[in-house]
């Protein structure tokens, strides 16, 4: 046994054997020959090990060779992707978020290849403000004094606590002491902030007089904290905004919302109801509002903190602010975006878009898509029209599901759906469909332009 061992051991090939293959040099354009040469050193000692645990396995140079090449395939492709968002979600926190409307794209490409004037003021000839770029087209989109923007939202509001209520109090109601995605604790915040979080009311009804009871000398801002993902429905109760604005302006200290998702204009533009606007909530006189740039808003990922001139100011030098800062292609992306609001041209926004389809217009999508598969794949599996469930994503409608029409994959060679879906994720381009009752579902609504014929190349590859 032991013999056996270790005449395997010395069979296995040496490096420079290794590296000098012709086949060898293709992968070392691609990656390097210190990369690849990590890689066969990494594959040898796995095979070293398995030989020291007497597993079945015939070392020889073709078998180091064919595990070599499959290792040199998946280390060229890149991490970060493009896939096909065939879920029905949105906002797919897992896939990017929002998708950037073709002219923000444009300018991310502009500002990547070139200098840019991001801190350059092109009057003067003098050091500029990033902030500057997009600050006075947010206040006139949204109808406020001032605004700030960071690199996402969870920034926001760890700056406006860290600058505003370090060491003093802040009132927020039970029913709003959410996690979100990636265990972001809005208590754990307050105290990474400095700030001393009182808690007011119950976890289901929070009431005008639990805020007033609770205001000391000590208090520095009432904050109002959007649910995100989650809602209370039932035997409950909470503080309409603008009592909580002339409690705040009574008492002298700052009301703050955090909105999450960035609802720039009215929820029935989009079909929807029960969230309100940035701008309805900065007309109700909450003093500042933060949310985000790259969920409803649709734009790139950002934080924007925008209300009274007095209190942003207060925001612009602090020293974390540096840390916070935007880099130059998402403000390139976020200027777009926003003049595509004001231009009204929200047809160009894919979040806005997807969100207004017509229950009627997916259908079709869906019906001329089940005929292409069937036309393509015509035995292989069996193609047809469902009713599904979408969702906005991104925290926001979470008991509101879409209406949405979907194409079923039933009765193909790969068996169950969850093995048909393992297998599209790994196409060229990945695709990330739906499943339910055993039948995978590409959800018509989240599907770009282009989307259908990447899944038929990826279905090509299995039927």
């Amino acid at each position: 046994m032991i013999e056996a061992i270790k005449d395997k051991m010395r069979s296995l090939p040496a490096m420079d054997l290794l590296l000098s293959q012709d086949w060898v040099e293709e992968w070392i354009s691609q990656l390097g020959r210190d990369t690849v040469k990590l890689l066969f050193s990494d594959l040898l000692s796995d095979i070293r090990r398995k030989i020291l645990e007497d597993e079945e396995l015939e070392p020889s140079l073709g078998f180091i060779n064919e595990q070599a090449k499959k290792i040199f395939t998946d280390e060229v492709k890149r991490k970060l992707r493009p896939v096909v968002n065939a879920t029905g979600v949105v906002i797919h926190t897992n896939l990017g978020r929002s998708c950037l409307a073709a002219e923000a794209i444009r300018a991310v490409c502009d500002i990547a290849a070139s200098y840019s004037s991001l801190e350059y003021d092109l009057l003067t000839g003098t050091r500029g403000s990033r902030n500057s770029l997009v600050e006075g087209l947010l206040c006139r989109l949204i109808g406020v004094e001032a605004a700030l923007v960071v690199n996402n939202n969870a920034a926001a509001i760890v700056l406006c606590l860290s600058a505003l209520a370090n060491g003093a109090e802040v009132i927020v109601s039970r029913g709003e002491l959410v996690e979100i995605g990636g265990s972001f604790r809005i208590p754990d915040i307050m105290k990474f902030s400095g700030a001393k979080l009182i808690e007011v009311g119950t976890t289901n009804r929070t009431h005008l007089k639990d805020y007033s009871e609770a205001i000391t000398k000590e208090t520095a801002m009432i904050l109002k904290v959007h649910p995100s993902n989650f809602r209370i429905e039932g035997f409950t109760a909470q503080v309409p905004r603008c009592e909580l604005a002339e409690l705040a302006a009574q008492n002298g200290i700052i009301f703050m919302e955090d909105m999450g998702s960035g609802l720039l204009i009215e929820a029935d533009e989009l079909g929807l109801e029960g969230e309100d606007s940035v701008k309805k909530c900065i007309s109700d006189g909450a003093d500042i509002v933060t949310f985000s740039g790259d969920k409803m808003l649709g734009g790139p990922q950002i934080g924007v903190v925008a209300g009274k001139r007095e209190i942003i100011d207060k925001l612009r030098n602090v020293q974390i602010m540096r840390a916070f800062r935007v880099d130059k292609m998402t403000l390139a992306a976020f200027e777009t975006t926003i003049r595509i609001y004001l231009r009204g041209e929200l047809g160009k926004i894919p979040v806005v878009s997807m969100l207004k389809q017509e229950h009627d217009e997916i259908e079709k999508r869906a019906h001329r898509f089940a005929s292409i598969l069937r036309e393509k794949f015509n035995g292989a599996a069996e193609f047809s029209v469902i009713p599904v469930e979408d969702a906005v994503g991104g925290g926001a409608y979470p008991a509101r599901p879409l209406k949405g029409w979907g194409v079923s994959v039933t009765s193909h060679a790969w068996g169950s759906a969850g093995n048909l879906q393992a297998l599209l994720r790994q196409s060229d381009i990945p695709i990330i469909a739906g499943a339910k009752d055993d039948c995978l579902i590409f959800h018509i609504r989240t599907l770009l332009d282009g989307d259908e014929e990447k899944i038929i190349e990826a279905l090509k590859t299995l039927f």
